[in-house]
């Protein structure tokens, strides 16, 4: 008995059912995987086993004690893949994919998110490794030391490779097309395992890399077909009323719709964002059902959807893996037909999203990031300069630009964990027990007061008069994991289907001498903004390769795809597979027209994919003047001009003059 519990095969089994028992526990208490029906429940039980099997079992090669140390390490690894998963979902309710982890820069302004979603219970995940390590240094004095036969650890990987098969061939049978179709993650981890995940995800990016190289002119010609067919005709009495216009777009961290008329404690939680939207004198547009459309760039994915009418990868962010590709951005057309000068305002560091370099394929003239900014103590929290320090300070260079300008200003302190010191704070926090949810109103309040600030300041300088102005949400602000605490908030469940519908963010519009519509419910998403605002500026958007159409035009398509596949239109909704009547929120059995539909929404996710993968645009000449964007003629950083500029009042106007010449 005792030879076979210090065996080098006995020690494997303990690793194996250890890992395969702390995965199981892990998966079932911290992902929400939506598990429905016995076959699910049996794949979610079983497919940590094939992983072990597999991985664990390659330790088997290494001669004598080795062996051991291999098992233990693997194991480590495996290990700490998992708890990321677990940490990264907490917040972002999603798994890691190989790109996110290219996108290491940004990790160093998230250490306040990430300390807040580590808990001290996570200790006890490290147990199985403790009791292994323990298990080797009691028995291995008992093991060979030569290498054992090559048929066993030939037939471990063999049994590992039988156990997968029988996993994926379930996991076909419940859910078909399973790997084919891969726009929810969530799926494949229920079915296969965060492990096997790992490995598809690393299978597909290696094929994604190699679209652009296999890339040829041929390509393009589908998706421009697609999109010159989807195109809206303008509204006629909207077309060019914008054209020499100043466009102002400002970025709400985290902002989603519900914010809008929510009271807190019997206040307004962001009374000046509900009267641009209720006071007709101040002529916005309010569309209140409008959609963020984000994946894992989150934040940078709305930046990328709105710069092109292009939307995020399924994996990752754009804006990093693919920030070297070519574009036709908004910046770059109204440079190129209108003479726009255009400028992005952001109080952290360039680097951050690796915008100090998608920013020139983009054509952005100037950028002001934090070097610009005064990043004291006092004015600094969380992510980087609180707003109200941010638009008082952005105001002397957002009045600096050449006219007309495209400015975007981007906001950072409504973001989670929504942090905010005492004496920011204006509004008491919600009271549900949940840390974020709670403070996530106080911090909404903060940004409310610093926009409402900023308007003051537009009106003063004059510029509020004679430009576009336009907010919008970026993406959600409380995820899934908050459901408990948003439903004591909202007095309702939260359901699959009621969550798709608080992916609602706030998109308000007001153009110069045009009377505002009040509150508009077409349905559309981020991905409409580039061709709307082309269309008020007098420029045919039908000349260039955008998956959105006008909001502002009769013929506006309100199919809204979201990137994991859910597709939401006036009518009906496509949740997890699952049809439902958009108003009432009850299910349907989907009609032929409601798949074809659906697909078509799927396909265009498909399109853009493939245009981004191949960089596709290298190969497409939007109109005969058009002039291929020259990433290098741009600068960014106030370090890159003068060395010496903090001496100056306006050290800013260096980089303005550079980026003119």
């Amino acid at each position: 008995m005792k030879r076979i519990f210090t065996s080098k095969m006995s020690f494997f089994f303990v690793a194996v059912i250890l890992l395969w028992t702390k995965s199981y526990f892990i998966y079932t208490t911290e992902f929400r995987l939506d598990i429905d029906g016995g076959i699910q429940e049996f794949l979610l039980f079983f497919n940590p086993l094939s992983s072990a099997l597999i991985f664990l079992g390659l330790a088997l090669f290494a001669k004598g004690k080795r062996a051991g140390v291999w098992i233990i390490i693997i194991d480590t690894l495996m290990s700490i893949l998992l708890y990321a998963n677990v940490v990264y979902y907490r917040f972002n309710n999603d798994y890691i994919t190989l790109p996110t982890l290219t996108q290491t820069d940004n990790f160093g302004s998230l250490g306040g998110s990430i300390a807040s979603l580590a808990n001290w219970t996570d200790i006890f995940f490290a147990v199985d490794i403790i009791i292994l390590i323990a298990l080797f240094v009691w028995s291995k004095r008992h093991w060979s030391t030569s290498r054992m036969s090559l048929k066993t650890p030939l037939l471990v990987l063999i049994v590992g490779a039988i156990a997968f098969s029988v996993n994926l061939s379930m996991a076909e049978t419940d859910r078909p097309q399973l790997l084919k179709r891969t726009f929810d993650r969530n799926y494949i981890v229920k079915y296969l395992g965060i492990y096997n995940f790992a490995v598809y995800d690393a299978i597909q990016n290696v094929k994604t890399s190699s679209q652009r190289v296999l890339a040829d002119s041929d390509d393009i010609t589908e998706v421009e077909n697609y999109t010159k067919n989807k195109y809206a005709e303008p509204n006629d009495e909207m077309f060019g009323v914008a054209a020499e216009k100043n466009i102002i777009k400002i970025h709400l961290e985290s902002f989603q719709s519900f914010l809008i008329d929510f009271e807190l404690h019997g206040e307004e939680v962001t009374p000046f964002l509900n009267s641009l939207v209720h006071d007709q004198e101040e002529n916005f547009t309010y569309f209140d059902n409008f959609f963020h459309q984000t994946e894992q760039g989150k934040t940078a994915d709305a930046e990328f959807l709105l710069a092109n009418s292009i939307y995020g990868l399924p994996q990752g962010a754009a804006f990093v893996t693919r920030g070297n590709n070519t574009y036709q951005a908004l910046s770059g057309i109204l440079n190129q037909e209108l003479d726009y000068s255009s400028a992005v305002f952001h109080g952290d560091y360039k680097s951050f999203w690796n915008r100090d370099e998608i920013y020139k394929q983009f054509g952005i003239d100037t950028y002001f990031d934090a070097s610009y900014y005064d990043m004291n103590e006092e004015n600094t929290l969380n992510y980087g300069l609180k707003d109200k320090p941010f638009f008082e300070e952005s105001m002397p260079m957002l009045e600096s630009l050449e006219q007309p300008f495209y400015a975007h200003l981007q906001t950072l302190t409504h973001h989670h964990p929504y942090l905010i010191d005492e004496e920011d704070a204006t509004i008491a926090p919600a009271e549900t027990g949940d840390a974020s949810v709670d403070r996530y109103f106080q911090t909404a309040r903060y940004l409310d007061e610093a926009l409402e600030q900023f308007f003051t300041d537009l009106k003063e300088s004059g510029l509020y008069e004679d430009s576009v102005i336009m907010i919008y949400g970026d993406h959600y602000g409380i995820s899934q994991n908050h459901n408990r605490a948003m439903e004591e908030l909202l007095g309702e469940e939260i359901t699959k289907f009621k969550n798709a519908q608080l992916q609602r963010v706030p998109f308000i519009i007001k153009v110069p001498g045009v009377e505002g519509q009040g509150t508009n419910h077409k349905y559309g998403g981020l991905i409409d903004v580039m061709p709307t605002i082309l269309h008020l500026m007098g420029i045919k958007s039908q000349d260039y390769i955008q998956f959105g159409t006008d909001l502002f035009s009769d013929d506006h398509n309100q199919v809204v795809p979201f990137r994991n596949g859910d597709v939401i239109t006036p009518e009906f909704s496509v949740v997890s597979g699952t049809y439902y009547d958009t108003v009432t929120g009850e299910e349907l059995e989907p009609t032929e027209e409601m798949k074809e539909i659906t697909e078509s929404a799927q396909h265009e996710l498909e399109l853009s994919d493939k245009l981004l993968n191949g960089d596709l645009l290298r190969f497409y000449q939007p109109t005969e003047t058009w002039e291929p964007i020259d990433p290098s003629i741009y600068k960014y950083g106030k370090e890159a001009f003068d060395p010496f500029a903090d001496e100056y009042e306006e050290p800013f106007d260096d980089v303005i003059e550079y980026n003119e010449e």
